[in-house]
């Protein structure tokens, strides 16, 4: 069986959808419907918030893509920055109950055709080391664990982490 979705950019408006969307997938009761998430890492409920995707959505070197299915809802999305000669991707996010659906595939693959539209040969994300299971998968499509460490931001805007935790760095490169 075929699933008939479609990668839309993001447009403002859609922050009000987004953000539950992204928050759902993250924290909270709802997310760990999901196979992978933050909820017990990370205490609170709220990943990001409407204004700042709204700076987002305003940032000419940042796309939204979104997963639409064939009904129409959006069931994940994925947020891409050009980083100087990289493409940062961020909260990669699919709706806990469509999980483990090829959603989370698909928009790695759009995030990749992306990159090579715009001309960018490196793909890099920050990934919470101690979601293992997340980043096995994204081994599995190809990044590689650079060694590079990044601090996890001070202060709650993301949430209060529950023990000490930091960021990895995953990256891909493509030759074209």
């Amino acid at each position: 069986m075929t699933i008939s979705y479609q990668l839309v950019t993001a447009q403002p408006g859609d922050e009000p959808m987004l953000s539950q969307l992204i928050n759902n997938a993250y924290r909270g009761d709802e997310a760990r419907q999901g196979w992978t998430h933050e909820a017990d890492l990370i205490s609170g409920s709220v990943r990001i918030t409407e204004a700042a995707l709204t700076d987002l959505l305003n940032n000419n070197n940042v796309t939204i893509l979104k997963y639409i299915d064939s009904g129409g809802l959006c069931l994940g999305c994925v947020c891409l920055e050009l980083q100087e000669s990289e493409l940062y991707l961020g909260m990669l996010s699919v709706s806990p109950a469509s999980q483990a659906q090829g959603i989370g595939k698909a928009l790695l693959e759009g995030s990749e055709k992306h990159a090579r539209n715009i001309g960018v040969t490196t793909i890099i994300m920050h990934v919470i080391p101690l979601r293992t299971e997340l980043i096995a998968w994204y081994q599995r499509r190809g990044y590689i664990d650079t060694g590079v460490v990044k601090p996890f931001p001070e202060g709650d805007q993301f949430g209060k982490p529950r023990q000490p935790i930091h960021f990895t760095v995953l990256q891909k490169d493509f030759r074209f």
